[in-house]
């Protein structure tokens, strides 16, 4: 009989977390631009509503108001949907927050296609590459509800810089166990392998494991590199792997343009040449639909994975 999966909520576990953390700092403030709801922010405001803000359909203003509270020695913490989150208020973000370098939080959700039936319009599949584009801003894209809550109790103590966290809005596969550590700007050796790297980001990484028992089951030891931290690249865990496999394959649920496989073919082509096969949205906008027939579309499915694996095993 298969093991049974836990499946769990991202924005429950951060809504849950945001009270837990309002209990012990007392700084924390939560903004939300009239989708509390959805973000699960609303849990934080019904607890502490002296200590949130609910701008409307405002996200410039949002981030603006977050950025005059951390100037003031608060711990803002701003959320709404990954779409509205990162580019109607991208100017904001640039020159209110990172340019004077605030340690604010802007916690999205809905990111990716696995958004689902809201279509193109809600799919935000370039949200990683145009913050990870802003000088001081950090990128963070967790693979699960244990690691959401592990980020954002680190965050609750992180002043060094703003911070991007991407959170699905599709219940997601429990990866990790309670005991697990988050470590910023650190990748995570899930599976040693000697003769690919398998390179993922978010929530797809229950994809990539399920890939790494199918490869097994073929005879191929692959190697399988969790970087919940885009911006800043482990470049020392990728160069270790790529040492050993010579050949990586980065899988996200993100356009190929300028999120993870962008990060790491720019790391690699500087420090170690390696071949590097890149899987996630191909320069284009997705369609409404359910997401596992989604990710099946654009190859963000087992299948895909295995077989790009089998391509480029090929390659002397």
């Amino acid at each position: 009989m298969a093991e049974q999966v836990k499946i769990t909520s991202m924005r429950n576990t951060y809504g849950d977390t945001l009270v837990r953390l309002g209990e012990k700092y007392k700084n924390i403030i939560v903004l939300d631009a009239d989708l509390a709801k959805s973000t699960q922010t609303i849990r934080f405001g019904k607890k502490f509503p002296e200590r949130f803000f609910d701008m409307g359909i405002a996200e410039q203003d949002m981030i603006g108001t977050a950025a005059g509270l951390a100037a003031c020695g608060m711990n803002p913490f701003a959320s709404t949907f990954a779409m509205f989150g990162s580019g109607r208020c991208w100017e904001q973000i640039r020159n209110s927050v990172a340019y004077p370098n605030l340690p604010v939080k802007i916690v999205v959700t809905h990111a990716g296609v696995s958004v689902g039936a809201d279509g193109p319009t809600h799919q935000a599949c370039e949200d990683m590459a145009i913050l990870r584009a802003i000088p001081n801003m950090k990128v963070v894209s967790p693979a699960d509800s244990v690691e959401t809550e592990k980020l954002i109790e680190f965050l609750a103590d992180y002043y060094d810089s703003p911070v991007y966290v991407r959170l699905a809005r599709m219940n997601t596969p429990v990866v990790f166990g309670d005991d697990y550590k988050f470590e910023f700007a650190k990748g995570i050796v899930l599976k040693e392998g000697k003769d690919i790297t398998l390179v993922s980001t978010g929530v797809i990484l229950f994809k990539v494991l399920d890939a790494y028992n199918k490869l097994k089951e073929k005879g191929i030891s692959a190697e399988v590199i969790h970087m919940p931290t885009i911006k800043p690249l482990d470049k020392e865990i990728l160069i270790k792997s790529a040492q050993k496999t010579g050949r990586i394959i980065t899988v996200e649920e993100h356009t190929v343009i300028g999120g993870l496989g962008s990060a790491v073919t720019e790391s690699l082509s500087e420090d170690y040449p390696s071949y590097v096969v890149r899987i996630g949205i191909q320069d284009l906008f997705a369609e409404s639909g359910e997401p596992e027939d989604l990710f099946t579309k654009y190859g963000l499915n087992i299948d895909n994975i295995v077989n790009s694996v089998m391509q480029l095993l090929k390659k002397k």
